[in-house]
């Protein structure tokens, strides 16, 4: 029997696991690998090749951990950087380890990305699956990353706002409730049901809160345990944090597709840097024009395509006189220093605010 698992990002395990369920039916069973811990990233680091990115060395640690849990189907997705390779390495440094597994791409860049070859992947799991099945699991799948994405959304600018795990709390009872929907049209219902207890919490929210955009590598922005929850350390201190890039954002929306990155970013990038480095440079443009306070550029150690886009973004700072704080993570990052690094930029932003409140005086 087919046991399958494949790696976390953020929460989307949720939607993941259902798709993959509805898809393979009784042919296997979906095992989710173990929550993301210090762990799993220490298995990754130790088989990893020392300079490859931290995204290679969680999906390592994740897919380790998931074949020790009995996993003998990999799922996993390409990418528009060097993730594109990673499978072939993956998967050779996991059958030198003596693991007997089948690995499974789906290719998310949209020019290799076939309906066909998503039903022809399944099929030879689950013989019984139909061209109407398929469909309908996908449609299925996209309905419930869309609820997740806008209730995460609305969570990420008032958290900061709300009583104590108030928002937080609902955002997990929805996901143990989308978790269990049978139809899009259940899904709608558990979406509307949780937006109206979400929107019913009292914010203490200021008229002009502090605004902060995070910008950066898809992965570390999307898995809150390789970016040491940097979100959460942000609504602390009362910040409203607009982040864009989501599953939804990067699959189905406009916004993201390279002329309006290029048009976005006008003056600052005329071609495609690759990756998200353009997406980082176009929203960095954004949070400027719309008076954000503050930028934080997130991206793992040694990132090209984000370490091209760098300069540029300090470009963006000096001219909009916006502040921009840079991150890079690896497996040696201190979570200590990140929260120090964090504490001066909130306390810069502050004094940079009470300055421009402050009347000028003549002499």
């Amino acid at each position: 029997m087919h046991k399958i698992s494949f790696p976390h990002m953020g929460k989307y395990h949720v939607v993941i696991k259902k798709l993959l369920e509805e898809l393979v039916g009784q042919s296997g069973e979906v095992l989710t690998a173990p929550a993301i811990t210090k762990r799993t990233i220490e298995l990754g680091a130790k088989h990893s090749p020392e300079f490859v990115c931290i995204p290679f060395k969680y999906n390592l640690g994740n897919f380790i951990e998931a074949l020790e849990n009995g996993a003998n189907v990999l799922f996993h997705t390409s990418g528009d950087c060097r993730m594109g390779f990673y499978n072939e390495v993956q998967e050779q440094i996991l059958r030198d380890l003596g693991y007997e597994f089948r690995l499974c791409i789906l290719e998310t860049n949209s020019r290799n990305r076939s309906l066909r070859d998503i039903h022809k992947m399944f099929k030879s799991l689950n013989p019984r699956l139909t061209w109407a099945r398929t469909i309908k699991s996908l449609i299925f799948a996209i309905r419930i990353i869309f609820a997740m994405d806008k209730i995460e959304e609305y969570v990420r600018k008032n958290v900061g706002f709300a009583p104590e795990d108030t928002l937080e709390k609902i955002e997990k009872n929805f996901l143990a409730e989308v978790a269990k929907a049978r139809s899009i049209f259940h899904v709608g219902r558990i979406f509307r049901q949780h937006m109206r207890q979400l929107k019913s919490v009292p914010l203490n929210k200021p008229e002009n809160p502090m605004r902060i955009g995070i910008v950066g590598e898809l992965y570390v922005l999307m898995e809150p345990f390789s970016n040491y929850f940097i979100e959460k350390e942000l609504a602390k201190f009362g910040i409203e944090v607009t982040r864009f890039i989501n599953v939804s954002y990067l699959l189905f929306s406009s916004q993201h597709k390279i002329k309006h990155l290029i048009k976005q970013a006008e003056g600052y990038v005329t071609y495609e840097i690759g990756a998200d480095g353009t997406d980082s440079v176009a929203k960095c443009v954004h949070f400027a024009r719309e008076g954000f306070d503050g930028i934080i550029h997130l991206k793992p150690f040694g990132c090209t395509p984000e370490v091209n886009s760098i300069p540029i973004c300090q470009r963006v700072s000096e001219d909009f006189g916006i502040p921009i704080l840079y991150f890079s993570f690896d497996a040696q990052t201190s979570e200590t220093g990140v929260k120090t690094r964090l504490e001066a930029f909130y306390d810069m932003i502050q004094m940079k605010r009470a300055s421009a409140a402050s009347p000028v005086t003549s002499v």
